[in-house]
C-alpha cells in the first residue's frame, strides 16, 4: 500500500511517498510559512498554505496515483480528536485550522494531520523498532515526541511531550506560545540565533554561528553550550517522569550536535537522580530527514 507523508517546517517541507517502510518518492519544498503567518492575516495565510501544500502533494499523486493515505506532520498543538491546529506558535495566527479536510476533498483519500515532532518520533521508532523512545526536533523551534510500547502518545489534549515550551529560564526571552523562558528560545536554531546577537549584536543564521564556533569564536561557542546546557536541563527533569532509555536528536540543528554535545552531556548527567544517570542513551538521528515524512505516513496508513 502507497502512502505520502508530508513533514512540514517553518521556511520548507518534504513530500515522500512510501510503500511500507520503503521511501519512493520524494521531494523538498521551499515556503516560508513563518513569513507567511507574520505578514498575512489568517485567513490568507491558511488558504496559501493549503494551496501550497495542495500543489505538492499533487506532484506525488501525479507520480503515484496508487496513494491511499495522506499524513501531514505539522508544528503547533494539534487536537487529537478533531486533527485541528489548535495554533502553532511559530506560525502565529493558526488558530483552530483544519488542513485535513480540504486536503481529503482534494484527493480523495484519507488525510491526517498530526504534531510534526510526534510524527517524526513514530518514524524514528519504525526505522530503530525500539519499543518507546522520546524524540527530540531541533529546528526553527524545540519539538518532541513520545513513543511508548510501540504507540505514539498525544496527550489529552494534543500537547503531550511539547518540551520547547518547558521554561528553562523564568522571565527570560519572549516566546511565541505566550510565554518567556521557553526552552525552545535557547535550544532551537533561532535560540543559538538569538544568543549570539545577545552577544554580538548581529543576527546570524545558526548555520553562520556553527562555523565561527568551529573557528574558536568566543561568542559562537558560547551560544552553543548555552543552548546544549538548557536542552540538557530540560531532558533530565523529562526523563524523571517519562524514564525511557532511548533518546533520538532530529532537525536541522543537530547537524551541529559535536558543538551542544559536550554542555548538553555534562547538563544532563548532573541533573539527572543517580539512580539514571549512565542510563539514558542519546543518539543523533540517522534517518536522513524522512523520520518525519514516514511517521506521518505511517500514522495515516494505520487509518485505513
Amino acid at each position: 500500500m502507497l502512502t505520502a507523508g508530508m513533514d512540514v517546517g517553518g521556511t520548507n517541507f518534504r513530500v515522500g511517498v512510501f510503500d511500507g517502510c520503503d521511501i519512493v518518492w520524494e521531494k523538498r519544498f521551499e515556503a516560508d510559512f513563518s513569513r507567511l503567518c507574520s505578514t498575512r492575516s489568517a485567513l490568507e495565510a491558511e488558504s496559501a498554505i493549503v494551496a501550497t501544500m495542495a500543489s505538492a502533494l499533487s506532484e506525488a499523486c501525479h507520480e503515484y496515483p496508487e496513494i491511499r493515505a495522506i499524513g501531514i506532520g505539522f508544528p503547533g498543538f494539534i487536537d487529537p480528536e478533531t486533527m485541528r491546529v489548535a495554533s502553532s506558535p511559530n506560525l502565529p495566527g493558526l488558530v483552530d485550522v483544519d488542513f485535513a479536510k480540504p486536503l481529503s476533498s482534494r484527493f480523495h483519500v484519507p488525510v491526517i494531520v498530526e504534531n510534526d515532532a510526534l510524527s517524526a518520533a513514530y518514524g524514528e521508532q519504525v526505522f530503530s523498532e525500539w519499543k518507546s523512545l522520546i524524540y527530540v526536533g531541533l529546528g526553527t523551534g524545540v519539538g518532541g515526541g513520545l513513543i511508548l510500547e510501540k504507540k505514539p502518545y498525544q496527550g489529552s489534549h494534543g500537547v503531550a511531550m511539547e518540551i520547547g515550551h518547558i521554561i528553562v529560564e523564568p522571565g527570560g526571552r519572549k516566546c511565541g506560545c505566550g510565554n518567556s523562558g521557553c526552552l525552545e528560545r535557547y535550544a532551537s536554531a533561532s535560540g543559538v540565533t538569538l544568543s549570539y546577537h545577545e552577544r554580538e549584536g548581529k543576527t546570524l543564521s545558526s548555520k553562520e554561528i556553527a562555523i565561527l564556533a568551529q573557528k574558536g569564536d568566543a561568542s559562537a561557542l558560547q551560544s552553543f553550550d548555552l543552548a546544549g546546557s538548557m536542552l540538557g536541563f530540560a531532558l533530565s527533569h523529562i526523563l524523571k517522569v517519562v524514564d525511557v532509555t532511548d533518546v533520538v536528536i532530529g532537525g536541522g540543528l543537530s547537524e551541529s550536535w559535536g558543538l551542544l554535545e559536550k554542555s548538553f552531556g555534562k547538563r544532563l548527567e548532573s541533573d539527572l537522580i543517580p539512580v539514571l544517570r549512565g542510563k539514558c542513551v542519546v543518539r543523533v538521528s540517522d534517518s536522513k530527514d524522512k523520520a518525519g515524512m514516514l511517521g506521518a505516513a505511517r500514522l495515516a496508513g494505520n487509518q485505513i
